[in-house]
């Protein structure tokens, strides 16, 4: 099973929150994100779904998260990952000591939590990612797919490591899938909007200078992320 074949369920009461994190985890890579917003609605969802991880929230307005894990416990042995704004290491060890794989506490960087997600998802179900190796070379330039860091071997860089945006990462591993041919921009738009991807090409092209401003040595002509005029991108 590939990586970013697995199904994730988020458990928040919080709309923004879930809104904000099913678009990181999709725009990363992970199409398969259910949500709910309580305890009964994230149990017909999992029965539904059968989620590969459920990222769950100690918090919840028909009951608690620690509940909820404890029912699940019953039936699946499902990862799980708790988000809570708590920062009491009571609360902390409780879940953990409940048998979850992993706690987060809000607020949390969206990286963080691809970190997080990714590592728990490989260990448990020993899934594969976009390659067998998630590091790929641009000249000088090295990008971590399982970190989405850029890391420069070169002193004349601003800086030897730079962050990639969501954006930026599901544009540049949409390219890294089909590495040395064309992607379309219509399908780039896809991986990175899905659904809502109408009339968002002026923005790709936005974030492809951004993007390269982070991998090439001079982005002002690239030699890796290339322009087909008319058609797409590639990269070479």
């Amino acid at each position: 099973m590939n990586l970013y074949d697995c199904k994730i369920l988020l458990v928040d009461d919080e709309k923004p929150l879930r809104d904000m994190v099913g678009s990181f985890l999709r725009g990363a890579g992970f199409h398969k994100v259910t949500m709910a917003a309580d305890c009964l609605e994230a149990e017909e969802l999992f029965a539904l779904k059968e989620p590969h991880l459920v990222l769950l929230d100690v918090m919840l307005p028909d009951g608690d998260g620690f509940s909820l894990f404890k029912k699940l416990r019953e039936f699946s042995e499902v990862p799980v990952i708790f988000l809570s704004a708590r920062d009491e290491d009571q609360s902390r060890l409780r879940g953990l000591g409940l048998g979850a794989d992993d706690y987060i506490t809000k607020p949390f960087l969206p990286e963080e939590l691809l970190l997080r997600v990714t590592a728990v998802l490989k260990r448990v179900y020993r899934v594969k990612g976009m390659q067998e190796k998630e590091v790929i070379a641009l000249g000088r330039c090295t990008v971590d797919l399982g970190s989405g860091v850029a890391t420069w071997n070169r002193e004349a860089k601003d800086s030897t490591e730079m962050t990639l945006t969501a954006k930026e990462y599901a544009i540049l591993q949409k390219l890294a899938q089909e590495r040395g041919r064309i992607v379309t921009i219509d399908a780039l738009c896809d991986a990175v909007w899905r659904e809502e991807n109408y009339g968002y090409e002026n923005t790709l092209v936005v974030h492809i200078r951004r993007l390269r401003e982070k991998i090439e040595e001079d982005p002002s002509h690239p030699k890796y992320l290339l322009t087909v005029r008319g058609l797409g991108y590639r990269l070479v």
